[in-house]
């Protein structure tokens, strides 16, 4: 069964065609990175009409690196929510009409699931239900209770900001680079993750013992810097803000993951998401012996369309389907919680 499936919810335009769930026959991503990099960040209004203007291209280069017209499809999958409301639009008024043009089955899809499902692309990466889902993007971070592919129970998520929109503000203060994420994780190599020790939060209002905050940090290394300098930093490298930086907001998440773990009792973590490519969070979780943690290959880590057309197969295999008159949403409830 030969899934075709589509992506805009944010800035990336992208479009793929797995087979059975599993086998990426073509992926095809058209990044939107040098439109947006000059502010810092992404633009809503460029994104929508970057992706209205390459559409259609990027779907028929993904049929034909897979060899298929679209004849040979069995299907149609397009993200729906959560993203940028003009994104979302293009891509899913994309695939309902080449569905329906085509007699299609057609699917939508909640973006983070299709994250959730993305280490399932690589050969012999498939995890046993239930696990804990580890969700870390530039909108959101999400941990949570997975009990079948479309079946998760949000257990925490951040209060503010997500731990993605952390690294783009401190990269875009200092001028690293944009996207944020992958220029802090390269400067952090040569840094010294003890020159500066900054906050951890203290969520002790209500009930948050799987939360996470980044509002606090993003203000501490932005705002009081000289504050949270170690006593034998004599210099302030931009190395050593980075690898600071990303120390103290990997060991958030992991702060909440790893109780999470431990009161769940679930020993296998399966992560995904736009950070779930940070070499850092990679390398804490691999000292976890006792844990077994899932990544997606760095190719899937991003926004892709072969997570959409790979957790599209599943619905529709079941029989599922999504009517012609499914609208976009930019946000999912329960994926970010108030404070207290």
């Amino acid at each position: 069964m030969k899934i075709l499936g589509i992506e805009s919810s944010c800035d990336e335009c992208a479009a793929a065609v797995v087979e059975d769930g599993t086998r990426v026959l073509s992926n095809v991503v058209a990044t939107q990175i040098p439109f947006h990099a000059k502010y810092n960040g992404v633009v809503p209004e460029i994104a929508s009409r970057m992706h209205t203007e390459w559409i259609d291209g990027v779907v028929k280069e993904a049929l034909e690196k897979a060899g298929l017209g679209s004849a040979d499809l069995d299907g149609v999958a397009a993200t729906a929510h959560p993203g940028l409301l003009g994104s979302l639009l293009v891509g899913l008024s994309f695939a309902k009409a080449f569905a329906w043009a085509r007699g299609l089955p057609f699917i939508a899809i909640n973006h983070m699931l299709a994250h959730l499902y993305a280490p399932q692309l690589a050969p012999g990466a498939a995890a046993e239900y239930p696990f804990l889902g580890l969700l870390v993007s530039g909108g959101h971070s999400i941990i949570c209770r997975v009990d079948d592919f479309d079946n998760i129970t949000v257990l925490g998520t951040t209060i503010d900001d997500a731990v993605g929109e952390a690294f783009d503000k401190v990269s875009k203060f200092y001028g690293f680079g944009y996207p944020g994420g992958a220029y802090i994780d390269k400067l952090a190599k040569a840094g010294d993750p003890t020159a500066f020790r900054f906050p951890m939060p203290s969520l002790h209002k209500g009930d948050h013992p799987y939360d996470v905050s980044y509002s606090g940090l993003k203000t501490a290394v932005i705002n009081q810097l000289d504050q949270f300098r170690n006593r034998n930093t004599v210099t302030v490298r931009p190395e050593d803000i980075a690898a600071s930086f990303q120390k103290t907001a990997v060991e958030i998440l992991l702060r909440s993951l790893f109780r999470a773990a431990e009161d769940t009792g679930l020993s296998t973590i399966v992560a995904g998401g736009g950070v779930a490519a940070n070499s850092y969070l990679r390398s804490r979780l691999a000292e976890r012996t006792d844990l077994r943690c899932v990544f997606p290959p760095l190719e899937f880590c991003g926004d892709n369309g072969a997570m959409v057309a790979g957790i599209g197969y599943r619905y529709l295999v079941r029989g599922d389907r999504s009517p012609l008159n499914v609208v976009a949403s930019a946000r999912v409830q329960g994926f970010k919680k108030r404070y207290p």
